[in-house]
């Protein structure tokens, strides 16, 4: 299964994306697709497009908060050409990295579904497939974790989450979780600037390893 923008698979967000289209006609409103080389040494996957952000704009991470902090931390260590991601067709481009969704489409509330995050891990499963050996995935929440353990074959209780923890997966990719760099986290410091570092500098040293 490949990506399309035209995809309706999941009825409940497609007519969500159908009323928000009428709501904010200016608004990409589709499915979002991933961005950066499929081929790349580093793959991070976020939770699902923001309704101001990635849905706006058609690009993950870019018009929204949580987007800030990410390509500020993707420029630092080397991951892309510019600190700040301000729309699809500003020239940003990604250095042996590629951002994608557990989720594709903007849900209800930012609140997917199982059926849905199940309906989009056929996606997520074909992303890591072309991943080379020894690439380095980082999930940002609970729901990019389990999507990407569920991708790989495992149970959710195959390897516990926690902020920078570092998991082996099967067939030699890497894992490393994070949490979520949305407004609430950073703001509450449950996520601090640091703490985001260092899951990036882990990542950098492995890929460079």
């Amino acid at each position: 299964m490949r990506f399309a923008l035209d995809c309706r698979r999941c009825p409940r967000l497609a007519a969500f994306l159908d009323q928000v289209r009428v709501d904010h006609p200016g608004y990409h409103a589709r499915p979002v697709a991933p961005f950066g080389d499929p081929a790349a040494r580093l793959l991070i996957v976020g939770l699902a497009p923001g309704m101001h952000g990635a849905n706006a704009s058609g690009r993950p991470f870019t018009g929204d908060y949580a987007g800030i902090l990410l390509y500020q931390t993707l420029h630092q260590f080397g991951f892309s050409s510019a600190a700040e991601s301000l729309s699809a067709n500003d020239g940003l481009r990604l250095e042996n990295c590629r951002i994608t969704n557990a989720v594709k489409c903007l849900p209800p509330q930012n609140k997917p579904q199982g059926s849905e995050i199940n309906t989009c891990n056929l996606l997520l499963q074909q992303e890591l497939a072309d991943l080379p050996a020894a690439a380095v995935i980082v999930a940002l929440s609970t729901v990019a974790h389990n999507a990407v353990l569920k991708a790989v074959g495992l149970k959710q209780s195959a390897y516990r989450l926690g902020h920078n923890q570092l998991h082996r997966l099967p067939g030699g990719l890497w894992l490393i979780d994070s949490y979520h760099c949305s407004r609430y986290n950073t703001q509450t410091r449950r996520l601090t600037p640091d703490m985001f570092h260092a899951v990036f500098k882990r990542a950098r040293g492995l890929i460079d390893s």
